[in-house]
């Protein structure tokens, strides 16, 4: 068991034995010692001085003496005021380390029985993958990559858009203005050639829409009567009827959007192991509905449309099928709900969406659990906000977005011209140091996007995400490359980092620190899995790269007279290379051994 953790379950009896509560784990967590202190870990003890009435000094003296009781690897405590210092004996933490160091599969939680599925990527196929996208696909890959790595079976998909008002644009703007221009007679990827017509669109939307108010139109009106909207209307009833032409052009513009996608996808390190695509799924649904109609779940009004009243549970009512019997977007995810549910045997379905869709999500989970569906409890949206540039908010349609491929380019350029300056590529054949930018550039971007709280807004800075130093993704790369340098050097000198190092090696505090950060990855991986949340991921392995800067620049290795001493620093910076590099690979970053 994790040493904090037993120490908290510790704290918990404790607090039964000498006070009769049952204080929950969660209230009873341990921090870092304040180095000014001593000892390793701290109990503040306030919280429960508030609830018993009793000094907070005493609280601690109390506890810390029972503890040194129950805890054999605790080596002593002291209390300052209300907090409680603990401090572990040194021969612990090596036994720790060994008990790590031993285990090739540390850090890999045992299978669990519950099959997740998370659903990212979700594009639109009128526009090729920009910013957002990608905060949304880093988010959705490290997501299932943590979810894995704590034991669960996890499948990946995505629902392909590939259909709708917002296609059709991009096609009659194509239709009128293509000239039979292609990806290869353009040189452009098949996204970028399809996005280029969706902004061609708008432009003569917004024009049209200009001309009818110089005529004398209100606005409003002249927004729905546009002719060039009218028209895009008319082809998606054609497509919707099957007219042969009008899906023989949505073939050939999908496809060269599915092949834009695929390249970037493989650029990013992301594929999936199932896709949708909504021209296959949009007529799901209707037997939900029917079935919802005839257990009173759903009714019908007058004019012939399907609603369901979700007033009780807190939420309004929502339609579910037009009058015209044609669907809407809740129609479908409730067949694909099903759908998903039908393909593989889901406990959990996490849907990865940005938060413009709140409500729309909290409609869906509620049907489902009306309806009774018993996957219903496991269907959970991991909301998170927009991203922003300096420049303002980003729009498809009127080109401002930042394009992904485009964005790519400009940090592996960016990469190239810091690592250049700071020499951090001499020896390196053109492959390797265009390798290494790409690393960079992907782990800069990547890591800039995962360190936020998924729910917060963020404003991206280009520049910022790939700076050698702070909380980057480029620093701790640089970190994991230093260690591999030791390592080869260790390796030249003979030094063998195999068998366990003796439990009575004096420890340096920066040594220390690395242990117990290097013993709390099981927990801080099952942390994220549970909150959905690869910000912990990227803040363990920034706190645990800083903690190796700090070791690094206090403590000598190779330098050190004592061959055991100088092993375990060895094998120290050894674990620490191995959990940065598992680390960086859940947010699918990749760290690079040589810089």
């Amino acid at each position: 068991m994790q040493l904090t953790a037993q120490i908290e379950q510790q704290l918990q009896a404790a607090f039964g034995q000498l006070y009769g509560l049952n204080v929950p784990l969660t209230e009873l967590s341990l921090q870092p010692t304040r180095k000014e202190f001593e000892g390793t870990y701290t109990f503040v003890c306030f919280p429960a001085a508030k609830q018993l009435r009793q000094p907070p000094a005493a609280i601690g003296q109390a506890l810390g003496e029972l503890l040194m009781k129950t805890v054999p690897e605790l080596s002593g405590f002291n209390v300052v005021q209300g907090f409680l210092n603990l401090s572990v004996a040194e021969t612990s933490w090596l036994s720790t380390f060994n008990v790590m160091a031993e285990n090739p599969a540390y850090g890999q939680a045992a299978p669990r029985q519950e099959h997740v599925m998370v659903e990212y990527a979700s594009p639109n196929t009128n526009k090729p993958l920009h910013l957002g996208h990608l905060r949304n696909i880093f988010l959705g890959y490290a997501v299932a990559a943590i979810l894995k790595k704590d034991g669960y079976a996890v499948t990946s998909t995505s629902v392909v858009n590939n259909r709708g008002i917002h296609i059709c644009k991009s096609m009659l703007a194509y239709q009128r203005f293509g000239n039979g221009e292609t990806p290869e007679s353009s040189g452009l990827k098949g996204d970028h050639l399809v996005g280029k017509y969706y902004v061609e669109y708008d432009k003569a939307y917004r024009a049209e829409v200009q001309q009818l108010m110089a005529e004398g139109m209100p606005e409003e009106q002249a927004r729905k009567e546009a002719p060039v909207l009218k028209a895009a209307e008319k082809m998606l009833v054609d497509w919707e009827a099957g007219d042969p032409a009008v899906r023989a052009l949505w073939s050939r513009m999908n496809d060269w959007v599915y092949a834009g996608f695929d390249e970037t996808y493989r650029k990013i390190g992301v594929s999936f192991d199932k896709t949708y695509y909504e021209s296959d799924v949009y007529v799901l649904g209707r037997e939900v509905i029917d079935e919802g109609l005839e257990r009173g779940v759903f009714y019908r009004r007058p004019d012939g449309s399907v609603w369901i009243d979700l007033t009780p549970e807190g939420l309004d009512e929502k339609l579910v099928l037009r009058s015209n019997g044609t669907a809407v977007y809740m129609t479908q995810d409730m067949g694909l709900a099903d759908l998903k549910a039908e393909d593989f045997p889901i406990n959990r379905s996490v849907y990865v969406v940005g938060n413009e869709q709140d409500y729309h999500f909290k409609v869906l989970f509620a049907i489902m659990k009306r309806l009774g569906r018993p996957y219903a409890d496991g269907l959970f949206h991991l909301s998170y906000g927009m991203v922003d540039l300096p420049s303002g908010k980003m729009k498809s349609r009127e080109g401002t977005v930042v394009d992904a491929d485009d964005l790519m380019a400009e940090m592996e350029a960016t990469a190239e011209t810091m690592t250049r300056e700071l020499g951090k590529i001499d020896g390196f054949s053109d492959d390797e140091a265009r390798r290494l930018f790409t690393q960079l550039a992907l782990g800069a971007l990547k890591y800039y996007l995962l360190k936020v709280d998924p729910k917060k807004r963020m404003l991206f800075n280009p520049q910022e995400s790939i700076d050698f130093q702070g909380n980057t993704g480029p620093y701790i790369q640089y970190n994991h490359a230093r260690i591999c340098s030791i390592l080869r050097k260790a390796e030249q000198m003979g030094i063998s980092t195999g068998g366990p190092v003796p439990e009575t090696l004096p420890l340096h505090a920066t040594e220390q620190e690395l242990i117990g950060l290097l013993s709390q990855w099981p927990q801080r991986l099952h942390d994220a899995a549970l909150q959905y949340a690869p910000s912990l991921v990227a803040q363990y392995a920034y706190e645990l790269a800083k903690a190796y800067s700090s070791f690094f620049s206090e403590v000598p290795i190779f330098a050190e007279p004592e061959p055991e001493l100088r092993r375990f620093r060895v094998r120290l910076s050894e674990q620490v290379a191995r959990c940065l590099r598992e680390n960086m690979a859940l947010l699918g970053i990749e760290v690079p051994e040589r810089m």
